[in-house]
């Protein structure tokens, strides 16, 4: 028979250890919390998207991963401030008749959204607050010249294994270069995610942009599947997906593209 001391301390530290995985969140529950864009979660995700048919000729090809870290931070027992930063590192190609390669930053979006820690009476969860253009881009080519304010707000629903919404921005030029077209955009992002159990879910949306001063939009339609799992200590999603550009600009891409993503997951 086991001396008593031990006995204890190995059902000390088996309770230890029971406690901290029931704490840790699930693969699902991280997976419902990733397809909440002002959920309470720190995330990093790496964003890989692949373009072409860019510039009046149709030659032109872009490679951008798109840089976009999520940091909640709680205000008060009641609200959250999220922040939201893309920023773009582009890699593109003859996107307009001699233009030839460009490599570098692009220009980054920064979203802050005041969001309350609960869903309301009715199960929506929601948040407001402003979007700032910021003129990072490391070559001309790459971006605006101009900084940019505007208000941002989502608003989505969790029943189940779906959860549906939109995310909405509109961006207007208040400094930068004049001698470029002025920036006036409105971003709207409508999504549906289908979750499945072991941290599956299938996502759709559509990333439609409306330049108001040149009158055109563009409207890439996404379908991905992504899977949260652990490397190591690591919380990782993992996702692959299909864009098809059913509106572009006039010199935009056109057809079908690809995405890949990986978010690193830092649960509470």
């Amino acid at each position: 028979m086991k001396p008593l001391h031990i006995l204890l301390g190995g059902s000390i530290l088996g309770a230890l250890q029971i406690s901290n995985a029931a704490a840790e969140p699930s693969a699902d529950d991280l997976a419902k919390q990733l397809a909440n864009p002002v959920a309470a979660l720190i995330s990093v995700p790496f964003q890989y998207n692949y373009d072409e048919n860019i510039g009046p000729d149709d030659k032109g090809t872009r490679h951008t991963l798109n840089i976009q870290p999520v940091i909640p931070m709680s205000l008060s027992e009641d609200w959250n401030l999220i922040s939201r930063t893309v920023l773009p590192v582009i890699d593109q190609t003859d996107i307009a008749p001699g233009s030839g390669n460009q490599t570098g930053t692009g220009d980054t979006v920064q979203s802050l959204f005041f969001s309350p820690k609960a869903p309301s009476e009715s199960g929506w969860i929601w948040g407001v607050g402003a979007a700032m253009l910021l003129p990072t881009a490391s070559e001309d080519l790459l971006g605006s010249d101009q900084w940019g304010l505007g208000p941002t707000a989502v608003a989505l629903r969790q029943a189940g294994p779906w959860t549906y919404g939109a995310l909405v921005n509109h961006v207007e030029r208040v400094a930068g270069d004049r001698d470029k077209a002025r920036v006036s955009s409105t971003f709207l992002q409508p999504f549906l995610v289908r979750a499945f159990p072991g941290g599956v879910s299938m996502a759709l949306n559509t990333e439609s942009t409306y330049d108001w001063k040149g009158r055109e939009a563009g409207v890439p339609i996404n379908l991905q599947l992504n899977k949260v799992t652990r490397i190591g200590d690591q919380m990782v999603q993992f996702g692959a997906g299909l864009r098809y550009w059913a509106e572009s600009t006039e010199n935009g891409p056109e057809g079908l593209g690809f995405r890949l993503t990986m978010v690193l997951l830092y649960p509470k």
